[in-house]
């Protein structure tokens, strides 16, 4: 199969970028508002912000792989859109909200018992009562959070994310009036600290569901209101879940190794951890560009699937790809060009930044292959392929590249300059990996992913 093939044109690029952004949008002002709960508990005391910070930690080790769960309606919805199957649609739609509220209850008894779970990983005495009530402060908004990301995906399947960009901005605004209410107590509220953060943030999430609902009822309702005895099929939610629980798995295993280089480098010191944050802030920023466009291009790359169309199957992953790594090679000019002034929006300490300036162009030389691999995967998981990109991850990272960012950190002294061009490397073999596969997917006929016995299985 030529490469050729893979050449989009300007209507596929156009498209793409009209899904990307919106999806982008919905990240960055994601983003924003943990910033904000950041900022503001900060003001209260430094107990209080790092009860913020282990309990977000906390809460996503425990959600990520129910995240990716939900992620395996990504192909189901946006094949079934594609080949115009509104019964498969209500029957994703309705599935993906009995695990929401599975997740959510599983989610919720782990958030419940964090606590013992603080004090077993040796947490600070000051922290633990804290962390522990920020994440019970949590568990009311564990389903609104899943079932959000459910009808997200939904939406983008559809190609509507608009009213997603509505709701997380106003759910921006309410945050900020809820933090601060609940944190330092206004407007006659209690003055909670970091749990009314938290209490806050579960109120924003029941905020975000409803306003959602309430803006897409028309188009949403059809899909709810008729339940279908096939939703209940055990059977079926095993067929999706085989898609889901390797995105979980690699949603955790990525975020795991970006946790152990965090460990790895916070053994030379409070100033060289400092400048890993700010480098890692830096980094998870721009990487909501290309996580938008791996989102955009799975559903086009579904679509295209479902409507036995190859190859507008494999311009889609061309045109993510070509997108994905121009704008991380714009990213990764600034972090080589400038890299000081990017540091000094994090900190006004001399060592800070200077532990910054050193790390920063390390992380641009691989905002190019971060964007092809989180892409390359995007369009795997059009095709409903996650397991292979997964056990790619699990190589490129647990072998190559935190073996080699130990190596070069410590045995071979470079430090956390090092460590993170072990991360690069890591990086680099994943995205060489996952082309690989896309290659070898694509000259393959593309099949609609068989959750029910009616589903197409006709070529594509």
């Amino acid at each position: 199969m030529s490469v050729r093939t893979f050449v989009p044109n300007w209507v596929d690029l156009r498209e793409l970028w009209r899904l990307a952004m919106p999806v982008a949008v919905v990240q960055l002002a994601t983003l924003l508002m943990g910033a904000v709960d950041t900022a503001m508990v900060g003001r209260v005391s430094a107990a209080h912000l790092g009860a913020v910070g282990l309990g977000n930690i906390y809460f996503f080790c425990v959600s990520l792989f129910g995240i990716g769960l939900l992620m395996g309606f990504d192909p189901v919805l946006s094949q079934a859109v594609g080949a115009e199957d509104q019964p498969a649609i209500a029957r994703a739609v309705q599935r993906g909200l009995i695990l929401s509220a599975v997740t959510a209850a599983v989610a919720s008894v782990l958030h419940a018992v964090s606590e013992p779970v603080f004090t077993f990983l040796q947490q600070p005495d000051s922290i633990i009562p804290l962390a522990a009530g920020y994440a019970e402060g949590l568990i009311p908004g564990m389903f609104p959070f899943f079932a959000f990301m459910l009808i997200r995906l939904f939406l983008q399947a559809v190609g509507d994310v608009r009213p997603v960009v509505v709701v997380v901005l106003a759910a921006n605004v309410a945050n900020f009036v809820l933090n601060w209410m609940l944190i330092f107590g206004n407007w006659g509220a209690p003055e909670l600290g970091a749990v009314g953060s938290a209490y806050g943030t579960s109120i924003c999430r029941w905020i975000m569901l409803l306003g959602l609902c309430a803006l897409i009822w028309r188009r949403l309702g059809p899909a709810i209101l008729r339940p279908r005895r096939a939703a209940l099929s055990l059977r079926a939610l095993g067929r999706v879940m085989r898609v889901g629980v390797p995105v979980g798995l690699h949603f955790g295993l990525e975020y795991g190794v970006f946790a152990a280089a965090g460990l790895m480098v916070g053994l030379f010191g409070e100033t060289a951890f400092a400048g890993h944050q700010i480098t890692i802030q830096l980094a998870s920023f721009t990487f909501m560009l290309p996580m938008g466009i791996a989102q955009a291009t799975a559903v086009l790359v579904g679509r295209s699937v479902g409507a036995r169309d190859p190859r507008g199957a494999r311009r889609a992953a061309g045109a993510g790809l070509t997108a994905g790594g121009a704008a991380m090679a714009v990213c990764a000019a600034a972090f080589v060009l400038f890299p000081a002034p990017l540091a000094r929006l994090f900190s006004p300490e001399v060592a800070v930044v200077s532990a910054a300036v050193a790390l920063v162009p390390v992380a641009g030389f691989f905002q190019i292959v971060d964007g092809i691999q989180v892409v390359g995967a995007g369009a795997l998981r059009g095709l409903a392929d996650t397991t292979l990109p997964m056990l790619a991850v699990l190589v490129s990272f647990w072998v190559v590249g935190v073996p080699v960012s130990w190596a070069m950190g410590f045995p071979l002294g470079f430090g956390p300059v090092g460590i993170w061009w072990g991360l690069a490397a890591g990086l680099g073999v994943a995205s060489v990996l996952l082309l690989v596969r896309l290659r070898i997917r694509f000259a393959r006929p593309a099949r609609r992913v068989v959750i029910d016995a009616s589903d197409d299985q006709g070529p594509g």
